[in-house]
This record gives C-alpha cells, sequence and structure tokens, in this order.
C-alpha cells in the first residue's frame, strides 16, 4: 500500500456516559498497535449499529481488530440469565460487534479479536462465557495484578501451551508464549466454528481461530497490544494481521479496476 492509501482497520468503540451525552472511544494501546506494528490506518467504528450501514462501511475496510474493554458481553447474547458477577455491561457495544463479527467473516474480512474480542467471537458464533474463573476448582486467578501501574498490571503472568501445526504456532514458531491476565471471565463452551489454539496451565481456552478460515481470524485472550513493539511475540501477531490486512486491500483493488 502507498502512503495515499495505508490500508484501513476498523476499532469498534466502547461506549460510556449516559443518554444524550453518550460517548464513543477506543484505547490508546490497541490504535497504536495497528498503526506503528500493523502499519495500517486504524478508524475508530461508533457504536452506533442502529444507524450504520455496515455493509457499506465494510465496503471501505480492510479489516477489524476488536478490543479489550471493561466491560462484559451481556450473558442474554449466549442465553444466560445476568448476574452482577457478569457485570459490568456495555450492551450499545454488543449491538454492534456480534453483528460485526458475522459479517467480517462472511467476507473473509481480517479480524484480529483481544480479550473482550476474544469472548465476542465466540458469542457470535454461537459458545457461551463462564464468569469468575477464579472461583472454580483448580483455576488460577487470570484476573490483573492489584496496582495501579500499567507495566505490572499488564506484566508477564503465565505461559500458554500452544496446540502444535495450528495458526498462532506458525506464526510465532513455538509451541509456548508468556503472556499477560486480565480476565475474570472466560471461555466456557466452544463455538463450533473455532478451534483451539492455546491453553493456560489451567486448561482456560487462550486463543482461537476460525475453523475452515478462508482468511486471517485470530483471538486471543491476553493483550498483546501493550507495549506491542516491545514483545517479540506481539510483533509478529500485528505484523501477520497487517499483513493480511494489506494483501486484502490489494484484492480489493484489483477487484474495483
Amino acid at each position: 500500500m502507498t502512503a495515499a492509501r495505508r490500508a484501513l482497520v476498523g476499532v469498534p468503540a466502547d461506549t460510556h456516559g449516559s443518554g444524550a451525552y453518550l460517548h464513543h472511544s477506543a484505547g490508546d494501546k490497541y490504535l497504536r498497535a495497528v498503526a506503528e506494528v500493523a502499519d495500517c490506518l486504524p478508524v475508530v467504528i461508533p457504536a452506533m449499529a442502529d444507524a450504520l450501514d455496515l455493509e457499506a462501511l465494510l465496503d471501505h475496510l480492510d479489516g477489524v481488530l476488536l478490543t479489550g474493554a471493561v466491560s462484559n458481553v451481556h450473558p442474554s447474547h449466549y442465553g444466560v440469565a445476568a448476574s452482577v458477577s457478569h457485570e459490568p455491561f456495555d450492551t450499545v457495544r454488543d449491538s454492534l460487534t456480534v453483528t460485526l463479527i458475522q459479517r467480517c467473516l462472511a467476507r473473509a474480512l481480517p479480524l484480529l479479536c483481544i480479550c473482550r474480542g476474544f469472548q465476542e467471537l465466540n458469542v457470535a458464533l454461537g459458545g457461551s462465557l463462564e464468569t469468575e474463573l477464579q472461583l472454580a476448582p483448580g483455576r488460577r486467578d487470570h484476573r490483573a495484578p492489584d496496582s495501579e501501574d500499567d507495566d505490572v498490571r499488564y506484566g508477564p503472568s503465565h505461559d500458554v501451551a500452544i496446540a502444535p501445526g495450528g495458526m498462532l504456532a506458525t506464526l510465532l514458531g513455538s509451541n509456548t508464549t508468556r503472556v499477560n491476565s486480565l480476565h475474570r471471565q472466560g471461555i466456557a463452551r466452544l463455538a463450533a466454528g473455532l478451534v483451539v489454539e492455546a491453553r493456560a496451565p489451567d486448561g482456560i481456552i487462550e486463543a482461537v481461530s476460525l475453523r475452515d478460515a478462508r482468511g486471517f481470524a485470530l483471538g486471543l485472550q491476553w493483550h498483546p497490544e501493550y507495549r506491542a513493539a516491545d514483545n517479540p511475540d506481539s510483533v509478529k501477531i500485528f505484523h501477520a494481521f497487517g499483513d493480511a490486512v494489506r494483501q486484502h486491500a490489494a484484492r480489493h483493488a484489483r477487484s474495483d479496476s
């Protein structure tokens, strides 16, 4: 891609506030990882499912990155009654991302899903989530360390075992990687359309890819975007995503010519 036409990556926004003062935002670390490591142009997508023509929007995008968030997917999307342990919610984001994921996959649009996005991917394809993982027997505490220092919160937490011969093993050239951990929910029932790419020592699913994918589709429970340029495995992930995005953009340009 030339400087005049860098590949575009859509980043769906979180919402906060209420009523007329609702705000749409995306975290700086995700946007910088797209711009500085994947070498693509990030574009924030407002969580306005009722006002967006998704097909027209996706006509202009070359990839989508779904971010982590403080909020969780509302359990009504996977057939579970909501409780305090499932909170907090961002139902406005839910109304966009569940459908957006399905549309991206139908188009084989490159998709990188991180933390909440990883869980959204599973839910969008018919899977379910488990909350308060640390309360189950034999489970480790996957929540972030109690610190205001982001380098501590996002610091290395545990290794994950990578499935041999899978998409992630191919990208990283390894059967293990060390990751951070800032979540209290995880995959309960894996969606039929997904394949496990990595697990934590206690068996929790940490990475997935799309079964029989026509393009790049990867979900990660950890946060590779944090100081992505300083982590060799994060660099490999974002480089691979960026390459897939540029390849999609090139195919789109040829079809338009």
